[in-house]
């Protein structure tokens, strides 16, 4: 777990997995348990950063996913009211 280096949000921080994966639309059955694993140390790190409240998850995937770097990661957002549509 680290801190955005660009945040987007009051809490902003970034579940990463040791495994390289470039993106998630390349994650295989093989990938289950590390991507439920991702949600439960968001979900855990969020309760300790204090998001009661609520928070925001986002995986961007590609292009016009917006992703920029190329190695799966979990933003997790939250701190203040989130809007909708996100984008």
């Amino acid at each position: 777990v680290f801190r955005d280096v660009a945040p987007q949000a009051p809490v902003h921080f970034l579940v990463i997995p040791k495994r390289p994966i470039p993106r998630i639309s390349r994650v295989g059955p093989q990938d289950t348990e590390l991507l439920g694993h991702l949600m439960v140390v968001a979900a855990r790190t969020a309760q300790t950063e204090g998001l009661a409240d609520g928070y925001r998850l986002v995986i961007n995937d590609g292009k016009h996913g917006a992703q920029s770097v190329y190695h799966l990661h979990l933003h997790v957002l939250g701190g203040r009211q989130m809007g909708w549509p996100p984008g």
